[in-house]
């Protein structure tokens, strides 16, 4: 029997769980060739968990009492309140999701995704890399071709992590790579790099805090940078300070 080419609907219905066997088994083989493919399901994971932190509390909030009386009393015929439910709920979606889909610019908003998305991959035990330090020549290649820009990957030896490899992840301008490292004891950081215009204000290095972990992001000339881990401030700013110095070597 012929096979059904995997179309973007069915890698949307793969993230959403809504497959059965057989089509899932041939959308992951479809995955294990095509890292472009691959590399959209991460972006729509992680769409969906940007999605669900956000706007979870909200939409699991009881309808308001009153609500309910006014069309209890109004007594509306059964299709025509269920057209109504229906516009209701594309209009709260769409009112909710318009943070995460309009451009947030400004160094802060990056910080906190790039440590949301070093939370979500550093935690992976079989899959948290897109591409292997074992084929670094090729990721570093591939991921300057997405970002038309030259990226390299820092070593960071001297501080006790090594290469794990990388990924691609979306921005809201342009496309970000993130390259992980971790140490003997499986201690892991992430480095998102993004493409920055030279408009994109302080240089300094600045640090978000959240729940034991830290993000230190910066900026040099063209170059957007985010380190992440959940280790001490001290020995994050002088990795920091390590990555910053490699990176700024012609």
């Amino acid at each position: 029997m012929k096979t059904e080419p995997i179309s973007e609907q069915d890698l949307h219905a793969y993230v959403d769980n809504q497959l059965d066997a057989e089509r899932r088994a041939q959308v992951e083989a479809y995955l294990a060739v095509q890292p472009e493919a691959a590399a959209l399901v991460q972006d729509l994971r992680l769409q969906n968990q940007l999605l669900h932190e956000a706007y979870d509390n909200v939409l699991n909030e009881p309808v308001p009492i009153r609500m309910g009386t006014a069309l209890q009393r109004k007594r509306f015929p059964l299709a025509w309140a269920a057209s109504v439910a229906a516009l209701a709920i594309g209009l709260v979606a769409g009112w909710a999701a318009r943070d995460v889909m309009q451009p947030a610019a400004g160094p802060a908003v990056f910080a906190e995704r790039a440590l949301r998305a070093h939370l979500l991959y550093a935690s992976e035990k079989r899959h948290p890399v897109e591409v292997p330090a074992e084929q670094e020549a090729h990721l570093v290649a591939w991921l300057s071709k997405r970002l038309d820009a030259p990226i390299r990957a820092p070593a960071l030896h001297t501080h006790g992590f090594s290469l794990l490899g990388g990924r691609l992840l979306p921005g809201d301008e342009g496309p970000l790579a993130q390259l992980m490292y971790e140490s003997a004891d499986g201690e892991r950081l992430t480095l998102i790099v993004r493409r920055a215009g030279r408009d994109s204000g302080d240089t300094r290095f600045q640090v978000l805090e959240q729940n034991g972990n830290s993000v230190f992001y910066w900026v040099d000339r063209d170059y957007g940078y985010a380190l992440s881990g959940g280790m001490g401030k001290n020995r994050m700013m002088d990795i920091a300070r390590a990555v910053d110095t490699q990176l700024r070597r012609p």
